[in-house]
């Protein structure tokens, strides 16, 4: 090949590599979202922090959305449907939604949001490296922490001197959290009933048995089933006058009396950090499980007030949220 010949091929050689630099430049990756409850705050603040890292649904990403709506059988099948479309990387919700991803795909990228111990419920194996092909943001809820339920609930309502608690097996950490009211209510002197909900008629007969048994508090754990029935719990302690400890701060924002966790929301849009690294070329494995340092307390002083509940100023002085 003469001297033009071989400049000619070079031309045509770079402005291929630009072709293909601009093409993938301009790439629409596809994003699977999958979440065990009803589209809610959850899904907002997870399009939010895609947003402010320079994603927007149509533009740049497509965003595929499915919804189990508090029905976890459903799982399977909605994230088999994200599987069959190729998506580039899988974002589940709680521990359940990222086991059901992490069962139907071993290569797909997955991000998991909202997952009460990602250890205990068998989504990865060690926090610092997760390995295989997930990682993501847990709710941290160390050993012990369910007792703060109890002592805070005590504190700010020193008359309840018997509690109900509501748990679901939808949540893989259940278990260690009914251990730890038990072992908490024991310090406090607290009564204690324990009552299970993870489909509507167990919670028919929950409620029932609570109000049956007469209790003057509630404590709710975390669980997909309680967040997509938070309406219907808060409604029931507010008709019963309960005082009423929930896992996070949307209850209290949506009447309920105090809450006291991470904010499970918030887990959802720093989970768009680890997509948008993942879709730059890193691998899940090499990326550690995030958890939260901040835990608030919230509580509605109007709930309150309407129960006829002056909680003491040592409590409020705790507080990081209080509802005028």
């Amino acid at each position: 090949m003469d001297r033009r010949g071989t400049l000619l091929a070079l031309l045509s050689l770079a402005a291929l590599a630009r072709g293909v630099r601009a093409q993938q430049a301009g790439k629409v990756h596809r994003i699977g979202f999958v979440s065990p409850v009803s589209p809610d705050p959850r899904r907002d603040a997870f399009v939010q922090g895609l947003r402010e890292l320079g994603y927007e649904d149509g533009r740049n990403v497509t965003i595929e959305m499915r919804f189990a709506e508090g029905r976890p059988e459903r799982l399977p099948a909605l994230v088999a449907d994200l599987v069959r479309l190729e998506v580039d990387v899988l974002v589940a919700g709680a521990t359940i939604g990222a086991r059901a991803a992490k069962k139907a795909t071993s290569t797909i990228p997955i991000v998991f949001a909202g997952s009460s111990d990602p250890v205990a419920g068998g989504v990865v194996t060690n926090l610092a490296r997760p390995e295989g092909n997930i990682t993501g943001v847990s709710l941290a809820y160390g050993e012990g922490f369910a007792g703060k339920w109890v002592e805070l609930l005590k504190a700010a309502a020193p008359d309840v001197s018997h509690v109900a608690a509501l748990w679901s097996s939808s949540n893989a950490a259940a278990a260690r959290f009914v251990k730890e009211l038990e072992a908490a209510a024991r310090t406090h002197a607290v009564r204690l009933d324990v009552h299970h909900a993870a489909n509507p008629p167990q919670l028919e007969e929950a409620t029932a048995a609570i109000g049956a048994g007469k209790a003057q508090g509630l404590i709710v754990t975390p669980s997909p089933f309680a967040a997509n029935n938070r309406r219907r719990l808060i409604e029931f302690a507010a008709g019963r006058r309960l005082r009423a400890m929930y896992f996070v701060k949307d209850f209290v924002d949506a009447g309920g009396l105090m809450s006291y966790g991470p904010s499970i929301v918030d887990t959802y849009r720093r989970a768009a950090a680890y997509v948008d690294r993942i879709l730059k070329g890193a691998k899940p494995a090499d990326l550690p499980v995030e958890q939260p340092t901040k835990f608030e307390l919230a509580i509605n002083l109007r709930t309150a007030r309407e129960l006829g509940l002056k909680v003491p100023q040592t409590v409020l002085l705790r507080a990081d949220r209080l509802i005028e």
